[in-house]
């Protein structure tokens, strides 16, 4: 199993941090995604801009402090869990990914895969927050 952790700070307050991150009808700000699919109050899937699906399953909701899902798709498997913190009007946010590859080709480059999608995610989120 690959985990990889990445905490950021925003010059905004938690609520917009928040809405923005766990809004699945407006994803446009992430430079990664195609279209989001929403199965029902728990489940939802991403699909990249090739196509490429991945099955999300929400399993703790705690507005304006935790998000955490399962995640599954034909080459990985694993948990997210994003902790959102405000202080002094800005927020922290702190995303941890565990993933295990079910490829065992895959397997040597997953936690630097992990690294750079979550790089990625901070930077048009923080972009977005403009």
């Amino acid at each position: 199993m690959a985990v990889s952790n990445l905490k950021a700070v925003f010059k905004s307050d938690v609520q917009t941090v928040w809405n923005l991150v766990t809004s699945l009808d407006k994803y446009q700000w992430r430079s990664d995604l195609g279209k989001v699919e929403v199965i029902d109050e728990k489940r939802f899937v991403e699909y990249t801009k090739d196509g490429y699906a991945t099955a999300f399953t929400t399993t703790v909701f705690e507005p304006f402090k935790r998000w955490e899902f399962d995640m599954d798709n034909s080459n990985m498997r694993g948990h997210w869990t994003g902790v959102f913190t405000q202080g002094d009007g800005q927020t922290e946010v702190d995303f941890t990914e565990e993933v295990t590859a079910k490829k065992v080709i895959m397997k040597p480059f997953v936690k630097g895969y992990l690294k750079k999608q979550q790089e990625q995610y901070v930077s048009d989120l923080r972009k977005a927050l403009q």
